[in-house]
């Protein structure tokens, strides 16, 4: 099998391989190979039992046919394995993921994060009963050379156990200096890691690394994370109950393969074999789509889940290559490239921020006036003129996350300068009208009728109201003077501070 045979990679070539096979054999590989529909139907055959999830099937799928690991001149080892981590919500199918990839491949090691030490991930020095002497006792990801580790419960992990594979992930090496033993052992394993967000459920809101308790250098390791979010859609729904109910009723018929797990076995193990370059096309799509990311990465318009930094350009190179690998062909193309980026765009880009929808607090509120305050009204009242409940005609103001934030920014900012010149000339700070009448002569250039000017009016009178009351980033002065004198005044116009405790998110 792919890792599993004596013969290393390196001696196999992909014409041994083919010798090893029957000629009705070598028939299903090249049939195979000329699919034009491969990526999919391997998927579909791969993991029968589970609906959706689509992009986290490609992956899996990519990581068991692995990049190219090279030697450099310096006779430094770049890995060629693909690590994924997947982070969800209870019940998405997460385990069923790594059990079958367990079950599947040939060398693969399943263990879980909880029940795991730094020493049964690597490797422990022991006593030998016989010698008495101190031998090393292989752990999991040794046992995995050339395989899979999956890894379950990644996050309930000791952080003093998982800063253990952090060699493994990158170097692929194991070092081992205990009781008078040093060694070096090989770890050359892709990890699939399970994960559960913090608090259970993944919160849309926040970022990736918000959501999950794993450091940078960690996260920095992995090639793709995918995140799995149970939402409550009515057709998803009955796709997952119908597929859950027929696997438990018809076990076996309800199966649905393209191909059977010897012929995905047997085409892993040729493709494998495949060693493709990187033509020029590739080459200069591969930079300009980094350079692409870094900028966006660098702009903040768009928060990534971390820091795009040039393991994720390796990332890329190792994702094309499996690509390559899966249609067989010695060189990469563009457009191997192209579904390497869109994968790794997958699970770089944050879990999107909602609108921001400004109406809604301010009808809540005369809501709850109105319960308090109306007069019970006659029917002839409550009906217009027609005899129809009269509908509000207001236009619904809405701001996505990012242009929100913007104004968000700009106010605090400014409002920190100016109580910064307030403290130093002993002046009274910044009313709410005067943050208005600034805001509005900042971007005076952009507006160009008045009907404009008072829609921008209201969406930053709107924005206010929203940091003053729901974010409580500003806190309204309505009220000067000493409380239980005579001279407590309430403010019309109100002056506007910032929270003393909070920070900018850039």
């Amino acid at each position: 099998q792919f890792g599993g045979r004596d013969l290393k990679d390196d001696e196999m070539t992909a014409e041994a391989v083919k010798k090893q096979m029957t000629a009705e054999e070598w028939q299903k590989v090249y049939d195979m190979s000329q699919d034009k529909n491969l990526y999919q139907n391997l998927c579909s055959s791969l993991f029968p039992t589970i609906h959706g999830n689509e992009e986290v099937k490609r992956g899996i799928l990519l990581m068991l046919f692995g990049g190219v690991p090279k030697i450099t001149l310096e006779k430094t080892n770049l890995r060629g394995d693909i690590n994924i981590c997947v982070v969800g919500d209870p019940s998405t199918a997460k385990s069923q993921f790594l059990k079958q990839v367990e079950e599947f491949s040939p060398r693969a090691v399943y263990t879980s994060g909880k029940a795991s030490s730094a020493a049964g991930l690597t490797a422990a020095v022991v006593k030998d009963e016989e010698s008495h002497e101190f031998v090393i006792e292989a752990g999991a990801l040794m046992l995995a050379d050339n395989g899979v580790c999956c890894i379950d419960e990644f996050d309930k992990m000791d952080p003093k156990d998982q800063v253990a594979i952090h060699e493994a992930m990158e170097q692929q090496t194991i070092s081992i200096t205990k009781a008078g033993v040093k060694a070096t052992l090989n770890a050359r394993t892709s990890i699939l890691a399970a994960a559960n967000p913090i608090g259970g459920r993944y919160d849309r809101t926040k970022s990736l690394k918000q959501n999950i308790t794993l450091t940078a250098p960690i996260m920095s390791r992995f090639d793709l994370f995918f995140i799995l979010v149970d939402e409550c859609n009515e057709v998803t729904d009955y796709a997952i109950a119908r597929r859950i109910v027929d696997l438990h009723s018809r076990n076996e018929e309800s199966v649905d393969r393209v191909y059977s797990v010897e012929d995905v076995t047997r085409y892993l193990m040729f493709a494998r074999q495949f060693k493709p370059k990187i033509s020029p096309d590739a080459q200069e799509y591969m930079i300009e789509e980094y350079k692409r990311l870094r900028q966006r990465d660098g702009s903040g318009a768009h928060k990534s889940a971390w820091r795009i930094t040039v393991r994720q350009l390796e990332s890329m190179i190792r994702l094309s290559e499996a690509m390559a690998r899966l249609y067989c062909v010695d060189e990469v193309q563009p457009k191997h490239v192209k579904e390497a980026f869109r994968l790794l765009n997958k699970s770089i880009i944050r879990v999107e921020q909602p609108d921001v929808h400004l109406e809604e607090e301010e009808e809540e509120d005369k809501q709850e006036e109105m319960d308090v305050e109306e007069p019970e009204q006659t029917p002839a009242e409550a009906t217009g003129p027609d005899g129809d409940a009269p509908q509000p005609h207001k236009k619904g103001l809405k701001l996505t996350y990012e242009e929100y934030k913007q104004i968000a920014n700009l106010i605090v900012l400014y409002m920190r300068k100016q109580e910064e010149e307030a403290m130093e000339d002993e002046t009274p700070g910044l009313r709410r009208s005067e943050l208005v009448g600034w805001y509005l002569k900042e971007i005076e250039s952009e507006i160009d009728s008045e009907a404009e000017l008072i829609e921008k009016k209201t969406i930053v009178e709107k924005v206010i109201e929203r940091l003053v009351h729901h974010d409580h980033v500003l806190i309204e002065l309505t009220q000067t003077g000493m409380k239980g004198q005579d001279d407590l005044v309430r403010e019309e116009d109100p002056y506007v501070v910032v929270h003393p405790n909070y920070v900018i998110d850039v």
